[in-house]
């Protein structure tokens, strides 16, 4: 049990609140909270006395930080980071935000089943156009949620919480994994959120068995960190394997999906439509092909964005901050080696 003071730093916009929450783990815990953007934006006597900094991408030089112990990330994501040097310096514990934003993921998904479903796309299209269309009897017939099969790419946070609020559409759910011995999540939920046990799925596959799974599928989410094993993991081929009448939806990171082949896939209607909420360059650029996929909708990486997150971020962190002075093991720590 850690019993020196604890110097922290938060680049964060938290509210006094957030902040007095956190404060309140320990009468140990000294914190202070500066709003930043660049390094140099934070006092080098503030950095040179650190041991635990909160940030989003406020990094500073390992030189800079003689005592820094810890990086909470406010994200999930890390990978524009982690070849930062200070990412790489000895025995520091580099933590994500893995799981706090597991709710609001999960359910932007299941509402973009029901959108692809009921094909809403085309139906704001026409009320653009004041359109009432000719055979809209085979325009809208509905794809149901209900008792389809949904395949997710990757048994986290997200696709365990997806498992968990599709458990009254009474669906079928396949899930590919990489480490199939691992069924329990070991990681940081929100209570009464997820899949902790590992058994709302009804077969779950190897990654290498990736399009046996999707050729059984009605709806296919993809959730998985972006590594060298997952760069362009999702191509022509998976797109091949699933039905014509598949749905494809990617909550991933840019990067993992080909997307180029996804828009051929989508042009020759090899599968019915798709959602991608993440790409190689954000924004993305106004004169991308993607746009103009009629079968495609394009969401600006919003997957995550919740008026609950911060509120969900601190919690995490407080209970990190309990473990860190309690020296128990961080959850969602980064492992260099495996990527995330």
């Amino acid at each position: 049990m850690t019993t020196e003071p604890v110097q922290i730093l938060i680049t964060m916009p938290f509210t006094d609140q957030q902040i007095e929450k956190i404060s309140s783990v320990s009468p140990l815990l000294k914190v202070s909270a500066i709003r930043a953007h660049q390094p140099d934006e934070i006092p080098e006597d503030v950095w040179a006395r650190t041991q635990v900094l909160y940030t989003d991408s406020v990094l500073p030089e390992p030189e800079k930080v003689p005592h820094l112990k810890w990086i909470q990330f406010h994200y999930t994501g890390i990978d524009y980071a982690i070849n930062k040097p200070i990412v790489s310096k000895p025995d520091l514990l580099v933590t994500t935000m893995s799981g706090a934003n597991a709710p609001q993921m999960a359910e932007y998904a299941v509402s973009m089943m029901l959108v692809l479903g009921a094909n809403v796309k085309l139906m704001i299209e026409n009320q653009l156009k004041s359109t009432w269309p000719d055979r809209r009897w085979e325009h809208y017939k509905q794809h149901e949620l209900r008792g389809s099969t949904v395949g997710l790419i990757g048994y986290g946070s997200i696709n365990r919480e997806i498992a968990r609020l599709l458990q009254p559409f009474q669906v079928s759910i396949l899930a590919a994994k990489r480490d199939l011995k691992q069924l329990k999540d070991d990681g940081y939920f929100p209570e009464g959120t997820g899949d902790p046990e590992g058994n709302l799925f009804t077969r779950l596959y190897p990654a290498q068995a990736l399009k046996s799974m999707l050729k059984e599928c009605d709806f296919v989410v993809a959730a998985l960190p972006l590594t060298a094993a997952t760069r362009n993991m999702i191509g022509a081929d998976d797109f091949a394997a699933m039905k014509n009448t598949a749905y494809f939806i990617d909550l991933s990171r840019g990067g993992i999906t080909d997307l180029t082949a996804l828009k051929e896939a989508l042009e020759k209607k090899v599968i019915a439509g798709a959602v991608v909420d993440v790409f190689p360059e954000e924004p993305l650029p106004a004169n991308s092909p993607l746009w103009k996929v009629p079968n495609l909708m394009i969401s600006p990486h919003v997957g995550g964005v919740s008026p609950h997150y911060n509120n969900r971020a601190v919690d995490l962190f407080c209970t990190n901050l309990r473990r860190y002075l309690e020296k128990a093991p961080l959850f969602n720590r980064f492992e260099a080696e495996r990527g995330y």
